[in-house]
């Protein structure tokens, strides 16, 4: 009896360390397809080559611009289609700007240049499930994009006022009035490759990490929002590297 119970113990001290042994260290990834869905803030960082714009206006007296990021923010949602799994389409809109300002001492002509790209389109991610709670995903956004350049120029003079506004559009010429402002503004066919690393902090909040590549084809380009601009250089466009980040709320 003391045998039997005696092998009776050793059986279950046994098993237990059995079932211990075939789990991985660590863990095995899931093999899980993800499901869900989301929506959230997006801020970036967008390098876009600003030498092509700073070569336009050299020698108008204008202000370059720095060669640095251009900060842009919007917004971005996502849902997993179960057709085919890990596979997830949504949607993405950013835009952001940059301002040059120049004020002759002399003459007291003040110069101000914007610079503005905006993109919007839908996506497409295939996402990995590294461990539990943790994804990198792999797509891009298929869409549309512009880039405006506002230009304004202020000489010193007269105040604007309502009845002075309708005299300059009645007797408008070249030397009309101390305020010019001009619109060049900028159409393209935009697609943009993405990696990113996302962790969901709960079941309903998650954050993202990543980079991509904006990248703008097929321009058209208006004056002023309705007139043909023709002869603007190829290389004038918002392409560039940008850094991702995001918070979203949905399930995850």
């Amino acid at each position: 009896m003391r045998r039997l119970l005696g092998i009776f113990l050793l059986i279950t001290m046994l098993v237990p360390l059995a079932s211990a042994q075939e789990e991985p260290i660590p863990p095995r990834r899931t093999k899980a397809p993800k499901v869900g869905l989301f929506a959230g803030y997006t801020p970036g960082l967008l390098f876009v080559n600003v030498t092509p714009v700073n070569g336009f206006l050299a020698g108008t007296g204008a202000a370059p611009f720095e060669d640095q990021g251009m900060f842009m923010q919007g917004g971005a949602g996502a849902l997993y289609i179960l057709v085919i799994p890990n596979v997830r389409v949504g949607f993405m809109a950013m835009g952001g700007g940059r301002t040059s300002t120049t004020v002759d001492i002399g003459t007291g002509n003040r110069q101000d240049v914007s610079l503005n790209v905006s993109f919007g389109g839908f996506t497409f991610d295939y996402v990995w499930t590294i461990v539990p709670k943790l994804d990198v995903a792999v797509g891009t956004m298929i869409g549309w994009g512009g880039m405006d350049l506002t230009l304004r120029k202020q000489l010193p003079g007269e105040g604007q006022t309502w009845d002075r506004e309708k005299d300059l559009f009645t007797n408008w010429n070249a030397t009309t009035g101390n305020v010019l402002t001009r619109g060049l503004s900028g159409s393209f066919f935009t697609l943009i490759p993405a990696l990113n690393v996302e962790y969901a902090i709960s079941g309903w909040i998650g954050v993202r990490l990543g980079a991509s590549y904006v990248a703008m084809i097929a321009p058209s380009w208006t004056l002023d929002g309705e007139y043909d601009l023709a002869g603007v250089p190829s290389s004038v466009k918002g392409n560039g590297f940008m850094l991702n980040a995001g918070i979203f709320v949905g399930t995850f």
